[in-house]
């Protein structure tokens, strides 16, 4: 009889956990599907996948060259010694082994390769990477991406070769080429208005430079005292928790319907659009000479002011700080006067071109703080201005479809991050650092100017009848049309023509009159007047 009751206990203590399991189970899920804290998770997801893609990224400068010099192989030569003898009238040969490593000739072109194999094959899969994007969405491709570093983290901590390196290396860049262009695009898609949007990607560009200047004392104090594999376990252990909570917020398996999402423009046609030519140019150059310093400054600091091996490795973490400063002014001038997105830009410009210029000029490592505290600075004005920007452009010019867009930005990125390992340290040899970093340096002042292209399109607002000045072509359907002239009668001084129009009859696009089109009238008068 007892046992029966405490069976029973039991059973009604395991139900009413598991009630209670339930339904906290069912408020936490649906406090995640709220769209508001739902957009906030998933830009929580995105900014660890950049923080997680660009640590993995530079993690490596302070642990690959050392680990290749320990996979080189040795060679046993035999010394042959010579001593009196012990009554000092002959001589006694003696011969000891010792041990050489063999010479390596190649290995600054193979580091140099396994640098930029990342950005490489990251440049060839983009294309393809944007389609795929714009044809299914975001949040699948970031999964993707996620799941392809992860096991590029892996390969990384347990591989032991050059080959196996490589691999991962060019793993993490196909890894990259979803990851990161679905994550910008997935926030450029939840956040659609403009203060909100330029204030998240602000975010997101925080945690990119956190990732990339962070990485390299990261990896060397854990290379050095535990090890190889430790940080790129530690890497592999983030990225399986960032997939775990996007399949929290998502359902990859579901049975979804993906015919209704609109059709985006080709990659191709992007490309030819003057204005995203200009933006995408300028993302190009002003990273260059980022990614030209990287490979080459360690080895000009030892040359030139006898720098020590924690001066060379903490050498990029101080800009950290102007960095988050530069995101942090341009999201508030942004907010405040959203129609100078292209002078930030260009100001940007100015201030990495400039700072290039001085960083020869330094003699000591203090000294070198500054020049490149300002070029992050400088970096920070334009991405943070001309990233929103690209996003603003596909919304007034195309379809506001952001893969493919992005897609041209993150190659942007990456030509200019796999030109560096491999061209950069040839200029050096041939023309020297100084001429390496004034000519980086006059090409953005040079650039600058290209964005005054950019001032009549930042003033547009995005709404369907100003599309049609911009994209130069006849308006498309009659309320565009409408509209246009109003807009067109108002400015001549001729008052409104919409008592030209009867209103009633008039069918939209869908055949539904009456209501709907005062409905579509009111949206269109109630988002105001251009952005100044």
């Amino acid at each position: 009889m007892a046992a029966e009751m405490t069976v029973g206990l039991a059973k009604s203590a395991v139900v009413k956990v598991s009630n209670v399991v339930g339904e906290r189970t069912k408020q936490l899920s649906g406090a995640i599907q709220e769209p508001r804290r739902q957009r906030r998770i998933m830009l929580v997801i995105v900014c660890i996948a950049l923080l997680l893609d660009n640590m993995l990224y530079m993690v490596i400068v302070p642990i690959i060259p050392d680990y290749l010099e320990s996979l080189r192989t040795y060679k046993v030569v035999y010394v042959t010694s010579l001593s009196n003898g012990t009554n000092g009238s002959f001589v006694n040969s003696t011969q000891r082994p010792v041990r050489y490593r063999n010479p390596n000739a190649n290995e600054d072109i193979q580091i140099g390769v396994l640098f930029a194999s990342k950005a490489i094959l990251q440049l060839l899969a983009n294309p393809l990477t944007g389609t795929f994007i714009d044809r299914v969405g975001c949040d699948i491709p970031l999964l993707i991406g996620l799941t392809i570093i992860f096991f590029s983290t892996l390969t990384f901590a347990f591989g032991e070769s050059y080959a196996m390196l490589f691999v991962a290396r060019s793993l993490q860049g196909l890894g990259s080429a979803f990851a990161d262009t679905s994550g910008i695009a997935m926030i450029a898609n939840k956040y659609t208005e403009e203060s909100e949007r330029s204030t998240a990607l602000g975010i997101a560009l925080a945690f990119i430079s956190f990732g990339s200047l962070a990485a390299p004392p990261f990896g060397g104090i854990l290379y050095q005292f535990a090890g190889k594999s430790v940080p790129f376990l530690v890497l592999s252990f983030v990225s399986l928790l960032d997939g775990i909570l996007l399949l929290t917020v998502i359902s990859p398996f579901s049975s979804r319907t993906r015919e209704n999402l609109p059709q985006g423009s080709p990659i191709y046609k992007l490309m030819i659009d003057p204005y995203i030519a200009v933006v995408a140019g300028a993302l190009t150059t002003c990273n260059i000479p980022l990614a030209f310093l990287e490979p080459t400054i360690s080895n000009w600091m030892k040359q030139t002011m006898n720098a020590s091996e924690w001066q060379m490795g903490l050498t990029w973490l101080p800009a950290f700080f102007p960095h988050i400063l530069g995101v942090y002014i341009t999201v508030k001038l942004a907010a405040k006067y959203p129609n100078y997105q292209w002078f930030y830009g260009a100001i940007g410009m100015v201030i990495i071109g400039a700072s290039s210029c001085i960083v020869p000029a330094c003699r000591n490592f203090e000294e070198l703080i500054i020049p490149l505290c300002s070029l992050c600075f400088g970096i920070a004005l334009v991405d943070t201005a001309l990233l929103p920007t690209l996003a603003f452009l596909v919304d007034v010019r195309h379809v506001s479809v952001y893969g493919s867009v992005y897609a041209i930005a993150d190659i942007s990125y990456s030509v200019a991050y796999a030109l560096g390992p491999i061209v950069a340290g040839q200029i050096v040899h041939t023309l020297g650092f100084v001429q390496l970093n004034l000519g980086m340096g006059c090409a953005n002042v040079l650039y600058a100017p290209a964005l005054l292209l950019l001032r009549n399109v930042c003033q547009m607002k995005p709404s369907l009848s100003e599309r049609n000045v911009l994209l130069e072509e006849e308006p498309k359907g009659l309320y565009d049309t409408i509209r246009l002239e109003e807009r067109q009668a108002s400015k001549k001084g001729y008052g409104s023509s919409v008592g030209n129009y009867p209103m009633v009859g008039i069918l939209d696009s869908s055949g539904v009159e009456g209501p709907t089109r005062k409905q579509i009238l009111s949206e269109d008068d109630s988002s105001g007047s251009d952005y100044s």
